[in-house]
């Protein structure tokens, strides 16, 4: 490969690193985040080579597939950042929303083709929820009036990653068996109803915590939504009712949260800190709800990352749950 080649390859990668100021704590949070759930899937028993696999795959393609949407959103919403954040990319005039496709498209194709190494289902649903995003981002968000619907739906993108884990597992190495469906030229599912209702569990405890940091969000950018006619809780109901549905969010996150606990293989290595920073992010949310005026603006930009690491953390305590627990399998 010559030098030249070797520095267009580069470019989207070095562009990335300077893209948004991501910290690095998130960059790795997320791929011990899609590890986890297969790992949780799978259980605490003998890792061979296909699980190995599967895990590498599923953290390659929907690493790919978090840029590809946060690159799509922002060629979307270019109009919508030009009020709420003049500091992203397409606004700043940094790129191009020409370049910026071509990037898009370069990690939407890998999401695609780690999918399908992972298997047949596991494609099929990445280009399921890649075609909905893309139809949202670009009309539904800011042609359905239906209240609040950007925000309703904003969240089936994180849902993904615990639809896809499970997914893995159940069509290449399905564990305790008493459902099987059998589907002509794509592999089977092969589970059993108590893993398919803690998959729904996994599927509810993401939608409320990803949505609970989602409102406050939009409570700090509610000025430019309602310019641009995006229909957020804040901008249909009000700011202060926002606030309140991002509380009664995390309350119901947490709960479910406690309810995976009792009902998979996780431990108190999880329960105790997610505990712990289930109350701290309850505290910042009750006090986002007795704010007002200027203080709920600049409080809501704090709760909304503040909320974002909670959900991310969640993740990150059931890989190091599994993780010890897996050590002392092999060692103890």
């Amino acid at each position: 490969m010559s030098e030249n080649q070797s520095s267009i390859l580069k470019r989207p990668f070095v562009f990335l690193s300077k893209w948004r100021s991501l910290p690095t704590y998130e960059m790795i949070s997320y791929i011990l985040m899609y590890a986890s759930v297969p790992m949780l899937a799978f259980g605490i028993k003998e890792y061979n080579l296909e699980i190995i696999k599967i895990i590498i795959f599923s953290i390659l393609s929907l690493y790919s597939g978090f840029f590809a949407a946060l690159i799509w959103n922002d060629i979307t919403d270019a109009d919508i950042d030009s009020v709420a954040h003049p500091d992203r990319p397409i606004p700043s005039g940094r790129i191009s929303s020409k370049k910026f496709f071509g990037i898009a498209l370069f990690f939407s194709a890998t999401t695609f083709i780690f999918s399908f190494l992972v298997s047949f289902w596991c494609f099929i649903l990445v280009g399921f929820a890649a075609l909905f995003v893309a139809f949202h981002d670009k009309y539904l968000k800011k042609r359905v009036k239906f209240p609040a619907y950007s925000e309703i739906f904003t969240p089936v993108q994180w849902l993904v990653v615990a639809i896809f884990g499970y997914l893995a597992i159940w069509t290449a190495l399905p564990q305790n068996v008493s459902i099987v469906l059998n589907m002509p030229a794509f592999e089977n599912i092969s589970t059993n109803m108590y893993e398919i209702q803690n998959m729904l569990l996994f599927v509810i405890f993401i939608y409320f915590a990803d949505n609970a940091h989602d409102l406050p969000e939009g409570i700090h950018d509610a000025k430019g939504d309602r310019k641009l006619g995006v229909r957020t809780y804040a901008t249909s109901f009000g700011e202060k009712n926002a606030a309140r549905i991002s509380f009664i969010m995390f309350l119901l996150s947490g709960i479910f949260g406690i309810i995976l606990f009792f009902r998979t293989i996780l431990t108190i290595i999880f329960l105790i800190p997610f505990l712990a920073i289930w109350l701290y992010i309850m505290y910042y949310s009750f006090k986002l709800l007795k704010s007002d005026g200027k203080k709920r603006e600049n409080l809501s930009s704090i709760v909304g990352r503040k909320g974002f690491n909670y959900f991310l953390f969640s993740f990150n305590l059931i890989f190091l749950d599994i993780f010890i627990q897996l050590l002392f399998f092999y060692y103890f």
